[in-house]
């Protein structure tokens, strides 16, 4: 008997993996906004990639868990690197840190693939991440990219842009509890108001609306919200996750 759940979880790992690819493609055609909110989809897909796979009746198997890795390194690792060395808006400003981008871009990508190859290899059974998760790090670079970027709520800033990639690529590798977002996480709701608060920044800026209209404003409004929850995340989640790390898991 075909384990519907478990096709449905391969199903949406394959989803997500397109996404990113489409992100990629969308960064390199110069329209990042609309690589962001397919990035945010793609995070859609592994959460439900998750939550199906957790109903199955048969055990995930290694293959799940590789194919599951390789759809988040496209699109939690590939596509936000993408992004972080591809700019195709205030080039003038962006020209004399090309070379830095890319490779702050490489950087984040290799400790995505690093965090990763860990989960898959070691920590998929501990109760809580090690390090900061691919999903996670990839809104944050969307957020950093919104303020330092396009539309820049801040102001176009490289050298902003290259210390906070830095700062989330670090984050992803080093070994602080971060907790698994599911039923009766402390940080659910405050999560699920987060991607709320990416849909209500990306869906509107796709318009491309003048700042001072409504639909400006909303996504302006919206984007320092999607910045408070992404760091209510980074902040409050070591303090959220269940369980520490044992030693020989750090090591």
């Amino acid at each position: 008997m075909t384990d519907r759940y478990r096709l449905g979880a391969n199903l949406a790992t394959l989803a997500n993996g397109l996404l990113g690819a489409g992100a990629i493609a969308y960064t390199l055609a110069g329209n990042k906004l609309w690589a962001m909110l397919l990035v945010a989809l793609a995070i859609g897909f592994d959460g439900l990639d998750g939550l199906l796979s957790r109903r199955s009746p048969s055990p995930a198997g290694p293959f799940g868990r590789i194919a599951d890795s390789v759809a988040d390194a496209v699109s939690f690792g590939a596509a936000p690197a993408v992004m972080l060395a591809v700019h195709t808006s205030d080039t003038a400003t962006w020209a004399p840190y090309a070379t830095a981008m890319v490779l702050v871009g490489g950087t984040y990508l290799a400790a995505a693939i690093a965090r990763l190859a860990y989960f898959t290899a070691r920590a998929h059974d501990l109760p809580h991440f090690l390090g900061v998760p691919t999903p996670e790090s990839a809104l944050a670079i969307s957020v950093l990219l919104l303020f330092h970027d396009t539309p820049a709520y801040a102001t176009v800033s490289p050298l902003g842009a290259v210390i906070g990639a830095l700062v989330v690529s670090v984050l992803m590798v080093v070994p602080i509890p971060y907790p698994k977002i599911r039923r009766g996480a402390l940080l659910r709701l405050p999560s699920l108001a987060t991607a709320a608060l990416a849909a209500m920044v990306l869906v509107p800026l796709q318009f491309h609306p003048a700042s001072s209209s409504v639909l400006g404003r909303l996504a302006e409004v919206g984007a320092y919200g999607f910045l408070v929850g992404v760091a209510v995340y980074y902040v409050l989640g070591p303090f959220t996750a269940r369980g520490r790390p044992h030693p020989a898991e750090a090591s």
